[in-house]
Parts: structure tokens; C-alpha cells; sequence
């Protein structure tokens, strides 16, 4: 069994923290918002500041992950992009820096985790490839 991903080399690949996901599944789940509006859903039940929300907040928008307007003498966040395409530039950003752009240890995970999974998974990995292949052959 491969060792966890320490903090540090997770910064480096773009991954998240606990608690700067909780931060972008709020603004994935609910739009634009404010850093109290994300405090009062987050902050609160778990116990810790409104300047640390605030300061993850920003963190995240100098990550360009959350965008930002002026709205009187606060700021609103939003996401800069899905949560689908997050995932897939963290995947990208393993595949790239751990596994030095090599795929084929990850293609052969993907297929053990599918099939770990059920057939109905391995069914729809079948399924995502051939429409991939499909939709490469119509371009």
C-alpha cells in the first residue's frame, strides 16, 4: 500500500485541504456568497473562526479557484470552475507530477477500482471510452 499524500506535496498538486473542499463544495452547492454566509454554514458546526473561513476563503482566490466582486465593503466569492473540472485538473496535476505523465499504473487502477465497484461500473467505463472513441472519430 502506497503511503498517504502529505499536506505539502498535496499544496504542490493543487489538491485540497478538508477544509478548503468544504469551502468550494459550498460554493459549488450554493452560488455566489460571502465569506459569513460560508462561516455560518462551515465555521460554526465545526468549531473554528470566522478568520479562518475568511483567510481559506482568500487562499482559495489567490489559488484562482474563487473569483471575486466588490459588493459595498465585502467581497462575494464564486467558483471559477465546476467541481467536475476541479477533479479532473487534480488528476491531472497527479497523473503529471506523481506518476511523471505515465498513465498506464493509473489506467489499470481506474479499471481495478471500476471493477471493485460492480460490473455496472465496468459497464460504464466501457461506455465513457467508447463515446470518447465515437466522438473522436466524428471530429
Amino acid at each position: 500500500m502506497s503511503p498517504p499524500i502529505n499536506r505539502s506535496s498535496a499544496s504542490s498538486l493543487g489538491l485540497l485541504g478538508e477544509l478548503e473542499l468544504a469551502v468550494m463544495d459550498h460554493f459549488w452547492d450554493r452560488g455566489e456568497s460571502d465569506v459569513k454566509a460560508v462561516f455560518d454554514a462551515l465555521g460554526a458546526p465545526r468549531g473554528i473562526r470566522l478568520n479562518t473561513v475568511q483567510s481559506t476563503v482568500k487562499r482559495l482566490h489567490e489559488k484562482g479557484l474563487l473569483q471575486r466582486r466588490k459588493v459595498s465593503h465585502a467581497y462575494r466569492y464564486a467558483a471559477c470552475c465546476s467541481r467536475r473540472d476541479h477533479q479532473r485538473m487534480a488528476l491531472q496535476a497527479v497523473v503529471d507530477n506523481v506518476m511523471d505523465g505515465e498513465t498506464g499504473a493509473m489506467l489499470a487502477a481506474f479499471v481495478d477500482l471500476a471493477a471493485r465497484a460492480g460490473d455496472a461500473e465496468l459497464d460504464r467505463l466501457e461506455a465513457l471510452i467508447a463515446a470518447r472513441k465515437e466522438a473522436e472519430s466524428d471530429a
